[in-house]
């Protein structure tokens, strides 16, 4: 956490964004706030229209955008924010249980644009602070290199691991690459024990899984965890490597479903039909709710203030 956000100096008034309605009624009554009234439309020609009805001057909002699926969103975001900030919000905090472009985050190839960075600057142009869960940090060591305004990110591995100690006899968790081993080594709490896969990737659809000895994990339920669920190779392929050592169809866990495409289709077709998601995305795999990580986050934010 880097600043400070002023947030929660009154009750907020939290803005639901298209899609985030459940989310932001819960994170009002969590904060003994208000949802926001507030008219959010398509004119004729595609461009986005907002009204917010409830008297917002002087209070802190909350506003509410999972950001999956982001270039539908970030303009009506963008506006959405700029209109509380004409309108006289005292504070502007930016909930994104999902926090999309995260994967461009250096120029792989001369002439590419460096697009984690560049709407990280644009967000933190727009709004005073930030609260996400489980940022997609591949060379970047900590979200402030990303976004400049004050910030916490939480984790939901923990609730992860929750999840599967209250549903899966004898489970063992699987990462199926190095990336996934800390959202594995919190999920496993010290309690449940796990291993980790390595993979090599030659595209977005190809990968390559290898596994080290399984014996020692004989009789036990694989759950695959991970923190981002795509396309569905890298489970798919993980999976696989486990049905032929002798298990059955592993569980996969993930953070967020993004699931890309046809992956639900082809994660079916490959045997794996029990999938379970966080709800940060919503879709019908949800079975962990984040509303009380993120009110903890959100508190976090507060009192740092």
């Amino acid at each position: 956490m880097e600043g400070s956000a002023h947030i929660l100096n009154d009750a907020p008034l939290v803005l639901a964004m298209a899609g985030n309605e459940r989310l932001a009624s819960a994170l009002a009554a969590a904060l003994d706030g208000a949802v926001a009234d507030c008219l959010i439309r398509r004119f004729p020609d595609g461009e986005t229209f907002i009204r917010i009805d409830s008297p917002i001057e002087g209070r802190p909002l909350v506003l509410v955008c999972t950001l999956d699926h982001a270039d539908d969103k970030l303009v009506p975001l963008l506006l959405a924010a700029a209109t509380a900030r004409d309108l006289g919000a005292a504070s502007i905090t930016l909930v994104a249980p999902y926090l999309g472009y995260m994967r461009q985050d250096v120029r792989f190839q001369p002439g590419e644009g460096v697009t984690s960075l560049y709407v990280g600057q644009l967000l933190s142009s727009a709004v005073d602070a930030l609260v996400t869960i489980d940022p997609h940090l591949h060379r970047h060591d900590a979200l402030g290199e990303v976004y400049s305004v004050p910030h916490v990110t939480a984790s939901a591995a923990p609730a992860i691991g929750v999840w599967v100690r209250a549903n899966v006899e004898r489970p063992f968790l699987v990462g199926p690459d190095a990336e996934s081993e800390q959202w594995v080594r919190a999920a496993a709490g010290g309690d449940l024990p796990y291993v980790i896969f390595t993979k090599t990737r030659s595209g977005d659809h190809d990968v390559a899984i290898d596994a080290p000895d399984l014996a020692q994990f004989a009789g036990r339920t694989p759950v695959l965890v991970d923190d981002v669920l795509s396309t569905g190779r890298t489970m798919i392929g993980a999976a696989e490597i486990l049905m032929a050592a002798g298990f059955d169809a592993p569980i996969c866990a993930a953070v967020h479903g993004v699931f890309s495409g046809d992956a639900a289709d082809a994660l079916a077709a490959a045997g794996l039909p029990h999938v379970v998601t966080c709800d940060t995305i919503a879709h019908p795999t949800n079975a962990i709710d984040t509303t009380s990580i993120l009110v903890d986050a959100i508190r976090k934010l507060a009192s740092d203030d």
